[in-house]
């Protein structure tokens, strides 16, 4: 890869970095913060509450997808991608200040609202530009190797809000935690949005999208009825998300609180066990996505189906029983290994199922709608399942949903032989429906 080709990834990277920042820890931190929010009681219930809101953000989501997935195919990679950032700057600010219940009784909830719709709209756009973008702007043997950087910035985002939570952890009281402290990674993510802001607005196109004059002249590109041209591919977007971001939040922003909630562990030590496991799964990401560049992207989507499937019960029975560091971080890192067959490929293997006009669209509002349905409520489901009684229902539950996606991957087309020049161009014109035959 070129350095032309590496600058582009990197601004892409760092942009994302700090938006899946910003997502997160709205969940790592909702364990000191949801009892500002609301009146004192029920524990799980204010929790409960709190992640409500959490998937409120995802159900913004498809909204997001829509809008911004428009403004990515009509406007440029470049506008999509800037306007994404500037959102998550500003619900940032809004959940860093946002009233608590003692101040200003349930307009703080309000303020804390408004924030995640804000967050949903930039995630739900933010999701398909980067993965477009990092897709596109990749040589056409190393795409999954490119788009694999997707997850790793993601992931970094995560690393570096779990890490700040270790150091506030170990560095201030429980109390400060929950009175206030809170508060400073939504300031920090705030800041670093800014800063990646002034990157997005100096990086260049893509190739792909620059070069595709069809893609620009088409007064349908980044249209619903461009989309329902390829509805067929919207629809295998949504199904092949379904199993993979629900086991994705289960082995990430779910984890920590599973740890702490249902294991017996720490704080402290169940949010150490998900930093070292996530770094972990950060290192795999370009590893499994060099890995799809040379034998295809669905050998990895079945492994992690069939992984997912048949393992997720056992490994959450066993990290149940877990008890101490080593045993938890052991089984975690077991499970993200499993996830990263879906994680490392997934964005280019949706990006290369639309032609160029339709990409950022294509992939945003069907991924977002599949997001907002499994991925924002699997906290919630399993705190349902928790709140019941029957916590191990949430486990068959995340295993169900792999199973579906497993009859996707298994019956859905190669991907890694697709040439996005070639697809462009042949939008509109039957030429996308016999490259996917091919």
């Amino acid at each position: 890869m070129g350095r032309e080709q590496w600058k582009k990834i990197w601004v892409g990277s760092a942009g994302n970095m700090v938006e899946w920042f910003d997502w997160f820890v709205y969940a790592s931190f909702a364990v000191y913060f949801a009892d500002a929010f609301f009146p004192k009681g029920n524990d799980t219930a204010n929790l409960m509450n709190t992640m409500g809101i959490f998937a409120v953000g995802f159900f913004m989501r498809p909204v997001g997808g829509w809008l911004l997935g428009r403004v990515g195919d009509r406007r440029g990679r470049k506008a999509a991608l800037t306007l994404t950032v500037t959102l998550m700057s500003a619900s940032a600010v809004l959940i860093a200040i946002a009233p608590t219940y003692a101040v200003a009784g349930y307009g703080g909830i309000a303020v804390l609202l408004v924030a995640r719709m804000l967050q949903g709209l930039s995630v739900g756009g933010e999701y398909a530009a980067s993965a477009t973008y990092l897709t596109e702007a990749s040589a056409p043997d190393r795409r999954g190797f490119a788009s694999s950087f997707q997850y790793v910035s993601m992931t970094a985002g995560q690393l570096l809000g779990l890490g700040l939570q270790i150091i506030l952890q170990r560095s201030m009281s429980e109390q400060a935690l929950h009175s206030w402290a809170w508060r400073i990674p939504f300031i920090v993510g705030a800041l670093g949005a800014g800063i990646v802001f002034y990157l997005r607005r100096n990086m260049l196109e893509t190739d792909v999208y620059a070069a595709d004059d069809h893609a620009q002249t088409d007064p349908d590109r980044g249209t619903m009825k461009a989309l329902w041209a390829h509805k067929r591919e919207a629809f295998l977007v949504m199904a092949l998300t379904m199993g993979g971001t629900v086991a994705y939040y289960t082995y990430t922003t779910y984890l920590t609180k599973y740890l702490s909630g249902t294991a017996g562990l720490s704080k402290p030590t169940a949010s150490l066990v998900s930093f070292c496991a996530l770094f972990l799964f950060m290192c795999l990401q370009p590893l499994a996505g060099r890995l799809s560049d040379r034998i295809g992207r669905r050998p990895l989507l079945i492994t992690f189906a069939i992984g997912s499937t048949f393992l997720t019960v056992p490994i959450m029975t066993l990290l149940k029983h877990a008890g101490s560091f080593w045993p938890a971080l052991g089984l975690s890192m077991l499970a993200l290994v499993v996830v990263t067959g879906y994680t490392s490929i997934n964005a280019c293997v949706k990006a290369e199922l639309f032609p160029t006009g339709i990409r950022a669209l294509g992939v945003a509002l069907p991924y977002a709608i599949a997001n907002a349905l499994f991925g924002g409520t699997a906290e919630y489901v399993a705190l349902w399942f928790k709140n019941g009684g029957i916590e191990s229902g949430f486990y068959w539950y995340v295993s169900g949903c792999a199973a579906v996606s497993l009859i996707v991957y298994l019956t859905m087309p190669e991907t890694r032989t697709i040439d996005l020049q070639r697809l462009g161009k042949g939008a509109g014109d039957g030429t996308h429906d016999r490259v996917l035959a091919s």
